[in-house]
């Protein structure tokens, strides 16, 4: 049996990740309130056809709620990584062309973060800034820019030695001029995927702090919500309030990882005719 060539299948993953996020995506922000309002004639219901998720201690329905919490997820997630790719690739291409000062700078500043436990390091800033919509994303965005700035740095770092970069530095162009027409566009690619990778890690701490009480409130139906509201309840037998969203919250982590990884195979020129 023919296998298909290898960008040709990282096309194919690409779309189908890619369609299954942006139907949560859409689903999520579509979806009213009214979709999971409690009806106390359907309290405690394993899933069925009627409610493909169960209902909860309130008769509401947990498939909506996890539908919107995704969706609030993959919002959050968007914002605060590209955020943070954005600080990486700044700080990164910064510590690369702008001299040894800047450079241990930048650097001292990585290791800092990267020396204090993330979950902690973003408990702390989200409590910092007053918790709700506005700490989750300000902490995650905050802390999840270290290894792609490394990432970035080494990227630049090779660059920077490149015979056509010492041409226009005899030639009188300044470092913002280098970094802007000969760097930024080579780092494209690892800026791209790296932004890509931090969805995962964004969606996983913003439910992470969520769950233990200092992220989104409890009034919204985030997916950190909805598991911290089940625990009190999965010694009454309510398995699927906790199972099927934690398991829906999984699947949109390996989708996001599935994604990044095959947009590193067609952003790599070495596999152009494989």
């Amino acid at each position: 049996m023919t296998r298909l060539p290898v960008r040709l299948r990282a096309r194919i993953a690409l779309g189908g990740c890619g369609l299954i996020l942006a139907l949560v995506f859409i689903q999520g922000l579509a979806m009213r309130p009214g979709a999971w309002e409690p009806d106390f004639g359907a309290v405690n219901q394993p899933p069925s056809a009627a409610h493909f998720f169960g209902t909860d201690w309130l008769g509401r329905d947990m498939f909506s709620r996890t539908v919107k919490g995704l969706g609030t997820s993959v919002v959050i997630g968007a914002a605060a990584s590209l955020v943070s790719a954005v600080m990486a690739a700044v700080l990164g291409i910064g510590a690369a062309i702008l001299g040894r000062k800047i450079d241990a700078l930048v650097n001292g500043l990585v290791n800092l973060c990267m020396s204090v436990p993330h979950l902690v390091l973003l408990t702390l800033i989200a409590i910092a800034v007053g918790k709700g919509l506005s700490g989750v994303l300000i902490g995650v965005a905050a802390t999840h820019w270290t290894s792609l700035a490394r990432v970035i740095r080494a990227e630049a770092l090779a660059l920077k030695n490149a015979p056509y970069i010492a041409a226009a530095r005899s030639c009188g162009r300044g470092a913002r001029w280098i970094a802007r027409k000969h760097i930024l566009p080579h780092i494209v690619p690892q800026f791209i995927v790296g932004c890509v990778l931090l969805f995962p890690h964004a969606i996983l701490h913003e439910a992470s702090i969520t769950f233990l009480g200092f992220g989104l409130s409890p009034e919204q139906p985030a997916i950190g919500v909805i598991l911290s509201e089940s625990m009190r309840h999965l010694s009454s037998g309510l398995w699927w309030l906790a199972a099927l969203p934690g398991l829906s919250l999984l699947v949109i982590v390996l989708l996001f990882d599935v994604l990044g990884e095959h947009l590193r195979i067609l952003l790599n020129p070495g596999t152009a005719h494989t």
